[in-house]
């Protein structure tokens, strides 16, 4: 089943996959007519007959020299382009499906994992053509072209050649996949285990520094590594193990080929100087089968790899794509009526009961404690995670109508986690707006008041960030976040914590800047932090899970509940 999946996905590379072939087979029997025809020039040449009866085998020798490398050279090329198609397949075909699971089920796996399912589980598979699918396609085609050609002196050599063609490329594969039953996988296992201890090692550096815990990760590495290790040596001894009985096989034919034919030349039934090419010919034969038994290795070692891939391919989506095409909004107010939401595997709702509405234009803040469900609500709008009870209502449309693709059209998001690429500052700015023009760029950085710091930098909108804007302060990368979305210039907007992490001065100039992103738009402001929420229209107060209370700032001072204690909390710790 997993072999057909991986043929499916490969299909594309279907043609040079079978032109790599071809040539596979035409460089194997190259080099046997090279040998076979020197053993001739040789053979006829000690019997010192005239030059002209040995142009034949001269002109064989040369062709077949000749044709050997150019068919090695196109077969290696053609092979090779194969391969670069299939790991193209492969990553297009995981990406499109790794992408609906974002990031909702991805929560639920490590980045390192998840960087070794897409690299080097991806990487491992382009084995699976070059070692899996093309040596026994051309190790059955010359078994048939050599046993034919056999028969043509005795059936006998065509008998021994076949049972040498079982058991170098059949019972040797076998063995080798038998005692590498679970290797492969655990080898794979191992390397992904490295892969996310060297990420999450490299990540919190810092933390493990500042704790005095460096030595105490190394040794998690190094312990690791040491599996790894030991599941490599493994696989090395194996391979040597391989290629050893590889040789007894070929070996023990050739002087199958001599005991059998010796007597033949004997009684004058084969010209003497035809043993050598017998010989010879069949020897040469065995480069088409010196593959296979690595070949079980790679197969396993493929579906290892596969499985891993399959696993998460094979997820489902915390959202299903159910919505209906074409939905055009008659407007951009929100309106929640009763919504219910509970994390899968979880048994505490995170929402209960949760009912507003936000006209068109207006602001609404949603403040409460850690883990009150502010950012769930979030991660409902934009259709991360789908609610389990009560309706959502944008523009009079259910939220689930909306393709979770055409739903975030309308939505610029101003996150507390603002994620930047390495790369310009010019390209992260224009991930909302890929074809936006350069004078677009500068606009909107000019009205996020960052356009003035980055004609500071030696190159402007071309200098690069560094690895997640680490070049970049907390503010800088807020005030990036912040033109990304007045870039993108979706009608509603939604600002999940955009001061968290910054100190008060720079928390004021962020929020100044985000007065400009609000007007005009309807915006959802998500804070813990009590700043700046005068100039909302309405204040949504949230405690586990639940409405605490509703209005205006003025009116919640008023009422002296939760959020007064909650502010006059702030404001004496401020």
């Amino acid at each position: 089943m997993k072999i057909q999946r991986l043929l499916s996905i490969m299909a594309p590379a279907t043609p040079m996959m079978g032109l790599a072939a071809l040539f596979g087979i035409l460089t194997v029997a190259a080099n046997i007519g090279l040998l076979a025809t020197s053993a001739l020039l040789i053979a006829s040449a000690a019997l010192h007959p005239p030059l002209a009866a040995l142009s034949v085998a001269i002109t064989g020798v040369r062709f077949f020299g000749i044709s050997r490398a150019v068919f090695r050279y196109g077969e290696r090329y053609i092979a090779h382009t194969a391969t670069f198609q299939i790991l193209y397949s492969l990553r297009v075909w995981f990406y499109s499906r790794l992408e609906p699971l974002a990031p909702a089920r991805l929560a639920e796996y490590r980045s390192g994992d998840l960087l070794g399912r897409l690299v080097a589980d991806i990487d491992t598979l382009q084995f699976f053509y070059l070692r899996v699918i093309a040596p026994p396609v051309v190790a059955f085609v010359i078994l048939i072209v050599m046993s034919w050609w056999l028969a043509g002196f005795t059936t006998l050599l065509s008998w021994l050649l076949v049972i040498a063609f079982l058991l170098g490329g059949v019972a040797v594969p076998y063995l080798v996949r038998e005692l590498s039953r679970g290797d492969s996988q655990a080898l794979l296992a191992e390397r992904a285990k490295l892969k996310a201890a060297l990420v999450d090692t490299l990540d919190g550096i810092t933390e493990l520094a500042a704790f005095h815990q460096t030595g105490r990760q190394a040794a998690l590495v190094a312990a690791i590594g040491r599996q790894l290790n030991r599941c490599q040596s493994k696989a090395a001894v194996l391979s040597a193990c391989t290629e050893g009985l590889n040789s007894l096989v070929v070996n023990g034919a050739v002087w199958g080929t001599l005991v059998l034919a010796t007597p033949l030349v004997a009684s004058g039934r084969i010209e003497s100087i035809y043993l050598a090419v017998l010989v010879l010919a069949v020897q040469a034969s065995f480069e088409a089968i010196q593959p296979l038994p690595l070949a079980a290795h790679y197969l396993e070692e493929s579906m290892a790899a596969a499985h891993r891939l399959f696993e998460l391919a094979d997820a489902t989506p915390a959202v299903e794509e159910t919505g209906k095409k074409d939905i055009c909004p008659s407007g951009f107010d929100l309106s929640f009526s009763n919504i219910h939401f509970t994390y899968p595997g979880e048994t505490q709702p995170v929402l209960r009961n949760i009912s507003f509405s936000l006209p068109a234009g207006k602001r609404l803040a949603i403040v409460g404690a850690s883990g009150a469900g502010k950012t769930t609500l979030v991660s409902l709008l934009l259709r991360f995670w789908d609610y389990q009870g009560g309706s959502i209502l944008l523009g009079g449309h259910e939220l689930r109508d909306y393709q979770p693709e055409e739903l975030r059209r309308y939505f610029a998001v101003v996150s507390q986690h603002t994620h930047l690429f390495n790369s310009s500052i010019g390209d992260n700015i224009r991930l909302a707006q890929p074809a936006a023009l350069p004078e677009q760029v500068t606009a909107a950085a000019k009205s996020a008041a960052i356009d003035e710091f980055i004609n500071t930098l030696p190159q402007g909108y071309d200098t690069p960030v560094g690895f997640n804007g680490k070049g970049l302060s907390g503010g800088q990368r807020q005030r990036l976040s912040i033109t990304r979305a007045l870039l993108k210039n979706a009608p509603i907007l939604i600002l999940d914590e955009p001061t968290v992490g910054l100190d008060a001065i720079t928390g004021q100039e962020v929020m100044e800047a985000i007065a400009a992103l609000m007007t005009g738009r309807t915006t959802l402001l998500i804070t813990h932090r009590l700043t700046g929420l005068q100039q909302m229209d309405e204040i949504l107060v949230l405690d586990q899970g639940q409405v605490a209370e509703q209005g205006s700032l003025k009116q919640l001072l008023a009422k002296q509940g939760l959020f007064y204690r909650m502010w006059h909390l702030q404001q004496d710790i401020l």
